[in-house]
């Protein structure tokens, strides 16, 4: 089967909900598909307006932080990602690699670190949990604060030699111990174990909650395997067709490291020729490859929408464009009309922020963060596209509908949108 670059897009536009939006209740479902990066943070509420009709800053904010069928974790890549609640296996030990190797491939970092005291990653990630409880339980604790406490009850409990190593200072940090900095790697760990998660943010930062006190209950227990297994078909349903090594640098790991998850899905794939490489994707889809119609309407999406993060970029957007769209730091937003990346936005807010205070003027890549509800009256968004080409004056209103809906999620009273061509 050799399908059409239109056959892919068509195809993956449709599993990622950008073919039309869901109501309000598919809220979940649409996190779910692969779950929804939220870095920079608040981007998840601009990729979820995107997919969900009528989404509104209070609406999200329930769903995070009052009935909670919406998580904030780290996932892949070591990101944080906005999940559903009722799918937290799927993204959290369906991502965990499985053996030390690969992760410490997965948390580069770690290595020299935990090698310098004598320990394995997986060996480090258990003394930290033998404390993290204690540490937490009624609590909620940014990672500054809850990797000092944590750093320091462990420290008592190892040999001599590797305690003074322990408090020495690391490369990390000015000042920061070489054992805090390495619980600040457990932590990503042990979100993956479902010991702990995100609490709501509390003003610029965002603290860490045990899940069971953040839930009242502990994820359901659905098995390693099993996890690994439903995360990669949720992989190809909105990626496909696929590779090993595209599907590693989703994850976070390296193309050798991927045996546990594609071995436990190979028996369901179907080989399609693609992009002049023989890629893969779940064999129950491969009728729908190719009936999906054309998408169409116009979208925002943020800097780190699943969409974008596929790594067949020419895919979607034409090569002479990709540094415009993916930059090393500070990518902007894509502007997605009829199915097709056509150009790139920025967002800037002005006027009045919080409780009484003034924002000035800042150019930001947050276009869709949400810390708490309602708007701010005096709070101006900016938003100024760069097209890649001629636009037609129906997209730039539908764009100026839109931007209506991001300026919302920030909590602004006003919206500009500025059009530029490059």
């Amino acid at each position: 089967m050799k399908p059409t670059k239109d056959d892919v897009t068509a195809f993956r536009l449709r599993a990622h909900h950008l073919d039309r939006r869901t109501d309000r209740n598919g809220l979940p479902a649409a996190a779910g598909r692969c779950g929804i990066q939220d870095s920079p943070p608040g981007s998840a509420g601009t990729a979820l307006h995107a997919r969900v009709r009528d989404l509104t800053r209070e609406g999200l904010d329930d769903a995070i932080a009052r009935d909670k069928s919406l998580l904030r974790s780290w996932c892949m890549r070591g990101a944080p990602f906005c999940v559903p609640t009722a799918d937290a296996p799927v993204f959290t030990t369906g991502v965990l690699p499985p053996d030390e190797a690969a992760l410490r491939r997965f948390l580069p970092g770690a290595g020299p670190a935990v090698d310098r005291l004598g320990l394995g990653l997986t060996e480090a990630a258990d003394l930290t949990a033998a404390e993290i409880e204690d540490v937490l339980a009624g609590r909620r604790l940014a990672i500054s604060e809850l990797g000092a406490e944590v750093a320091a009850r462990i420290a008592p409990r190892l040999p001599k030699k590797r305690r003074a190593i322990w408090q020495e200072e690391g490369p990390y940090a000015a000042g920061q111990p070489l054992g805090e900095a390495v619980v600040h790697f457990c932590v990503r760990v042990l979100t993956l174990r479902g010991v702990l998660c995100f609490a709501s943010r509390d003003g610029a930062a965002t603290p860490f909650i045990l899940v069971g006190e953040w839930l009242g209950e502990p994820f359901p227990d659905i098995g390693p395997e099993r996890a690994r297994a439903e995360l990669l078909r949720r992989y190809l349903r909105c990626y496909g067709p696929s590779t090993r090594a595209d599907f590693a640098a989703w994850l976070g790991v390296r193309a050798g490291d991927t045996g546990p998850w594609w071995g436990a899905v190979e028996d369901e794939m179907a080989p399609v020729g693609f992009g002049g490489r023989t890629a893969w994707m779940l064999a129950e889809d491969l009728d729908a490859l190719g009936s999906v119609p054309d998408p169409t309407g116009v979208r925002l999406l943020p800097p780190g929408d699943p969409y974008t993060h596929m790594r067949d970029r020419a895919t979607i957007v034409d090569p002479a464009y990709h540094r415009a769209v993916w930059k090393t730091v500070g990518s902007p937003g894509t502007v997605l009309v009829d199915g097709r990346i056509t150009g790139v936005w920025r967002a800037r807010t002005s006027g009045r922020s919080g409780a009484g205070g003034t924002s000035g003027a800042r150019d930001t890549n947050d276009p869709g963060g949400t810390s708490g509800p309602g708007r701010t009256r005096g709070r101006k968004v900016t938003i100024r596209v760069t097209a890649f080409g001629p636009m037609r004056e129906r997209d730039r209103k539908a764009l100026r509908a839109e931007a209506e809906g991001v300026a919302a999620l920030r909590g602004a009273s006003s919206v500009a949108v500025e059009f530029d061509t490059q």
